[in-house]
């Protein structure tokens, strides 16, 4: 069977926390393993890491500030996030970026913070998850800047225009792709853009408990997405695609592992 990584998975959410055990298992009876486990702040990226060591090679985790947090950035913040990517199961700098439509944080605070989380990357070498929602113009300018120093970068959770994407394209991002793409009511421009990805660009993710695919049937009990449903968004999108699904699955795969640098565990 062809196996699959998630690359976001928000497993410190409320909503999961108290099912860890299960949804690890049940995402690897689906052959979805290992998990990314997403850090949107400095505790909650620690404790991500924390949680990796108890389930070697079935998770590995992100250290960052998204958007909505960075008002908290201070100048203990890149000593802290540093610290955490030096542990071994660590794997990429983020989740950190621009969030325009709910500004939890305040626009300028957002910028300094994604620049910071930039830089620390190109320092210590590492690829970077990234999260940009109404905020493009910005997201590109400061990423242009030093995106040709990064090893890698993922714009995650991609649901913006074809114009955006072909600009992500540009700047050779790999593209993760969510059950946003099964909704025929919100999804669907970016189910007419998923074959325009190139396929050593693309990668999979349910960014769970968010984003249940809605064309799912029969449709679970529970509104939470979870790991286990990744087999589904990726022969959805394998169709899109005209491609198969052994082969959708396989080009995902490959291309995670490499970007996360998991090739030798």
């Amino acid at each position: 069977m062809p196996q699959h990584i998630d690359i976001a998975v928000n497993l410190l959410s409320s909503r999961l926390v108290t099912d860890i055990e299960a949804i690890i298992n049940s995402a690897a009876e689906q052959h979805v393993s290992p998990l990314i486990v997403i850090g949107s702040d400095i505790d909650e990226s620690t404790h991500s890491a924390e949680l990796c060591v108890k389930h070697p090679q079935q998770l590995y985790s992100t250290a960052g500030v998204h958007p909505h947090n960075a008002k908290n950035w201070n100048s203990k913040s890149t000593s802290e996030i540093t610290a955490l990517a030096n542990l071994p199961q660590v794997v990429a700098i983020g989740e950190c970026g621009l969030d325009y439509n709910r500004d939890f944080s305040p626009r300028e605070d957002q910028r300094n913070a994604f620049t910071a989380q930039l830089a620390l990357a190109v320092e210590l070498k590492m690829p970077v998850l990234m999260h940009c929602r109404e905020a493009h113009e910005d997201f590109i300018h400061i990423l242009s800047q030093f995106r040709h120093l990064l090893p890698a970068a993922v714009l995650h959770c991609f649901t913006g225009t074809k114009d955006e994407l072909l600009a992500c394209l540009d700047l050779d991002l790999h593209i993760g792709i969510t059950g946003w793409v099964c909704d025929e009511r919100r999804g669907k421009e970016l189910a007419d853009m998923v074959p325009l990805i190139p396929d050593n660009r693309l990668m999979v993710e349910t960014d769970s408990p968010y984003l249940l695919p809605r064309s799912m049937r029969p449709k679970p009990k529970s509104s939470k997405n979870l790991p286990q449903y990744l087999p589904y968004i990726v022969e959805y999108i394998a169709k899109l695609r005209g491609q198969s699904y052994q082969e959708l699955s396989q080009h995902c795969y490959s291309n995670s592992r490499a970007f996360f640098n998991l090739e030798n565990d």
